[in-house]
């Protein structure tokens, strides 16, 4: 390999498709985002068409070419991460049979529960009992209402494999996000034959499984031809968004946690045994490193709550209210917010539940508005280590990494809401691509794990401000008491 070798990750988010170039000592060279839209056929839905993810990664390698000439030419390897549970059908033209059923999709709840009932161990067994979200109940729900696509179907992919497949012609995944689809049998790290023919799937159809750092497949002509990456070069598993935010901050070791927010959040937990939890809807999976799991609390609503509220609110420049708020000084919004805009997963398992904004009256401003959205997405995550501690202790300090980790007034309402230090890392808001661009050097280069995946510079640490704690706390139980008493009216 050349010395001066450059390492792609590439990331197939929910809102844009992310691209990074780094080097052989890990200095970003190029990198390059596109925006990705969601449809919205009917209420609770979510989809995107896999020809979308496709065409932003072209964009997403025009750009950086454009930006940095020759860059692509000296490109080593790939990595690829992406969202999870997406479900992608593809037929025997090997072309997509309809739109991807994305993970933050409710349509499926009647067949989770009827996939928990008639597979009572289910839990045990792929690390989490079955939620609306994963694929496999989708899969169940086209048996009912597109039984003529699941009969066309040869192959389901996640949704990073289908850019793998055009990549390289192969179908494979990777042990994390082959978690996610509830179809894998986690403490064998195979695929789990009683779940999948309960779906009404045949082993055949599902990719071949590989651990994160091996060669999935090389380029192709035809994709080198279409992208501008150099033929030949080998394209690695790669890894589900969340263990690729993981690698991207050295969380590869037993007891290394924490908390990603992106369009989703996480507080995710590395095991180095598998550790199933399934009564407190903790994701017990497979990492996408070879003898390592992870506990995991998933919720389905994190950054994108600011966002959305900043565009119903007519704010342009979030950054810019974000430091206002800061400015403004109230240690707590006069209004709550419940953040369940997409459902939630852990700790209700409930993809009918909905936001709510509570407390507003004639003075209630936009900013009011945003506050409470902030505090909304950390008493998520104060439910998520009361999750995950059902199980076992979560570390006095976190990490945090994603988009949304980037704001100091986030991560200091996130700070004192769970009562924790926050540690943020140089370059952690690169988030799941630069960790899949370090499967991809490990693969080329030899190197270990332990010699990839360290631990980046400190970047600070965010402390909790007393009395943004202590007014947190007193709000929390309203917070939990308006689920509550609003769960029963959801699905009206």
């Amino acid at each position: 390999m050349a010395e001066d070798a450059y390492f792609l990750g590439i990331d197939i988010g929910t809102s844009a498709v992310k691209a990074l170039i780094v080097d052989d000592r890990e200095r970003p060279v190029a990198g390059a985002e596109v925006a990705l839209a969601t449809s919205r056929p009917a209420p609770g839905w979510s989809e995107q068409h896999p020809d979308l993810w496709w065409l932003a990664v072209q964009k997403a390698l025009a750009e950086m070419a454009e930006a940095v000439p020759g860059v692509l030419g000296r490109v080593a390897a790939i990595g690829l991460s992406g969202q999870m549970h997406g479900a992608v059908l593809i037929g025997r033209d090997d072309r997509p049979l309809r739109p991807a059923i994305l993970w933050n999709d409710g349509r499926a709840a009647v067949e989770a529960t009827a996939l928990n009932a008639a597979l009572p161990n289910l839990g045990k067994i792929a690390g989490v009992p079955a939620m609306a979200g994963f694929l496999a109940p989708k899969i169940a729900w086209l048996r009912t209402h597109e039984p003529e696509t699941l009969a066309a179907t040869k192959h389901v992919l996640l949704p990073k494999d289908w850019v793998r497949f055009l990549l390289t012609g192969e179908f494979a995944t990777d042990m994390c996000d082959a978690a996610g689809s509830l179809l894998l049998d986690e403490a064998r790290r195979q695929w789990a034959p009683s779940i999948v023919e309960a779906v009404g799937l045949e082993l055949g159809q599902l990719p071949h499984l590989l651990e994160g750092p091996a060669i999935s497949g090389r380029v192709t002509a035809a994709a080198a031809g279409a992208t501008g990456l150099p033929e030949g070069i080998p394209v690695v598993a790669g890894a589900g968004d969340a263990a690729a935010a993981g690698i991207g901050i050295g969380a590869v070791d037993d007891g290394d946690a924490f908390i990603s927010l992106g369009t989703s959040s996480q507080l995710f937990l590395t095991t180095a045994d598998y550790r199933p939890n399934p009564a407190a809807l903790v994701h017990a999976f497979a990492h996408a490193l070879p003898g390592r799991w992870f506990q995991m609390a998933a919720m389905l609503n994190g950054a994108s709550v600011m966002a959305w509220t900043a565009g119903i609110t007519g704010v342009s420049d979030l950054g810019a209210a974000l430091d206002t708020l800061a400015a403004r000084g109230r240690a707590v919004s006069p209004i709550t917010f419940l953040p369940y805009l997409q459902g939630e997963r852990t700790p209700h398992d409930d993809p009918a539940a909905r936001g709510v904004f509570f407390g507003m009256d004639g003075g209630t401003d936009g900013l009011d508005l945003l506050q409470a959205a902030v505090e909304g997405m950390a008493f998520t995550l104060v439910d998520a280590v009361a999750a995950l501690e059902t199980a076992g202790p979560v570390p006095p300090t976190l990490a945090a990494v994603g988009g949304g980790s980037r704001g100091r007034f986030v991560m200091e309402v996130v700070a004192s809401a769970l009562g924790r230090p926050i540690r943020r890392y140089a370059g952690g808001e690169r988030g799941p691509a630069f960790g899949v661009a370090r499967l991809a050097r490990s693969a080329v280069t030899g190197e270990t794990i332990a010699d990839v995946c360290i631990k980046p510079d400190l970047r600070d640490v965010i402390l909790p401000h007393a009395e943004r704690q202590a007014a947190l706390a007193a709000r929390l139980p309203l917070y939990r008491d308006l689920y509550r008493a609003l769960k029963p009216l959801f699905p009206r």
